[in-house]
């Protein structure tokens, strides 16, 4: 079977997950009775009720159009520059990219971001002109500008020979010409298919094991959850492996548990998955973002992509206020140190170190969002603390 990876990145607002959405529900992800959420990507709770993706999220399609069956792993970023290390450590999963661009406001400044990300690393992007049946849309200004922001950037001669589609998210449509109405996303599946290669990856199938962890998470049952792209081998549950950090040293040895294939919505166990596949491995205890997963015979780490260090910073400390423990019940700074590591391991973004207080930890992150949502989110889970005004970080050129 044919496999494609590919981003939706875009500026914020601009359409990624509601086109995400009828592009599950177009492949038949979906039953006819299934009752189905709006942006069902966002399924965390602070995304769901401010309206934004915070996480990057796969997703898996099965396409059969004109190039025969296809499966398609689809990653929905999200758009705000506070969670920018979200799209640049997926970027190396995936062979190529959709960009979309909002049919009236045009190229933004999270567009040049997340193009100029994933030009350096040599994809190829699609350029999804979304939002046309909008009152005040005009495409072909939009159109220009996209090309305009391209050649600014410096995108080689085989990137600016971009591909571009007029399309719909909400309404569930897409279409090369503008004069030729259409009701589907059949176009932008078959153009995605086209314009995007295959993993060059897929030539290692027989080759030792080896997978770059892009994401963490944990599940209740199955423990620490590693995700990425199998860059070489095969991976089957029961299959001894090892974990090794950048500088290729061993962290731990382990067998694999379960491999988790993403099919729609879900994750489904599969008996094995070939180079090339994104998948979800369980059975490691301690190896954790950017460490490599490997056959036991493997000597070198794969390389990580760097990510761009934060910007602000502000101290989190222990309640000392005379109205401390009315809230939360997780108030001891030991407690509240194990919760921002934990932090820190799962999101490249995020730096945490200790200051001279004990009860004191610099936080430091890309921004007042993603630093209010991780607060927000200790909040819900029972923590009481103290935060202090967000300080701008400064770093120092070569030339001082």
């Amino acid at each position: 079977m044919n496999l494609r990876n590919v981003a939706i990145i875009a500026h914020v607002d601009h359409g990624k997950t509601t086109l995400v959405d009828q592009l599950l529900a177009q492949s038949g992800v979906f039953r006819a009775n299934e009752a189905t959420t709006e942006r069902a990507m966002d399924s965390n709770d602070q995304e769901r009720e401010r309206g934004i993706t915070i996480l990057a999220k796969c997703t898996s399609v099965l396409w059969n159009g004109e190039a025969g069956e296809t499966r398609i792993n689809i990653i929905d970023t999200p758009g705000h520059a506070d969670f920018g290390g979200e799209v640049e450590r997926i970027l190396g999963m995936v062979d190529g990219c959709v960009l979309l661009v909002d049919a009236e406001e045009g190229v933004m400044p999270q567009t040049k971001f997340v193009l100029t990300k994933a030009l350096k690393m040599g994809l190829r992007p699609i350029l999804c002109i979304n939002k046309v049946d909008r009152a005040h849309a005009d495409p072909d200004r939009v159109h220009n500008a996209a090309f305009d922001l391209f050649a600014a950037i410096g995108a080689t001669d085989e990137q600016l020979d971009f591909p571009h589609i007029y399309a719909s998210g909400r309404a569930g449509w897409a279409t090369m010409d503008l004069n030729v109405p259409n009701d589907n996303l059949a176009p932008l599946f078959d153009l995605i298919v086209k314009h995007v290669p295959e993993p060059k990856v897929v030539e290692n199938k027989d080759k030792p094991f080896q997978i770059l962890n892009v994401l963490i998470e944990s599940d209740p049952f199955l423990g620490r959850l590693l995700t990425g792209r199998i860059e070489s081998g095969k991976a089957v549950p029961g299959m001894a492996i090892k974990a090794l950090d950048r500088d290729g040293k061993i962290i731990e040895q382990g067998r694999i548990t379960k491999v988790l294939a993403f099919r729609g919505l879900k994750r489904q166990p599969v008996d094995d998955a070939e180079a090339g596949d994104i998948v979800a491995i369980a059975g490691m205890s301690k190896a954790t973002v950017a460490d490599t997963l490997c056959a036991l015979e493997v000597t070198e780490a794969l390389p990580a992509q760097p990510i761009d260090p934060p910007t602000i910073s502000m101290t989190v400390s222990v309640n000392d206020s005379p109205l401390a423990g009315r809230e939360g019940d997780k108030v001891q700074s030991r407690v509240i140190r194990d919760r921002l590591l934990k932090e820190a391991e799962a999101n490249v973004a995020i730096r945490v170190t200790e200051t001279g207080g004990k009860d004191a930890f610099e936080v430091a992150g890309r921004g007042e969002l993603q630093l209010g949502v991780l607060i927000e989110n200790m909040r819900r889970e029972g923590f009481e603390l103290s935060i202090s005004r967000p300080q701008v970080l400064f770093r120092e050129g070569p030339d001082g």
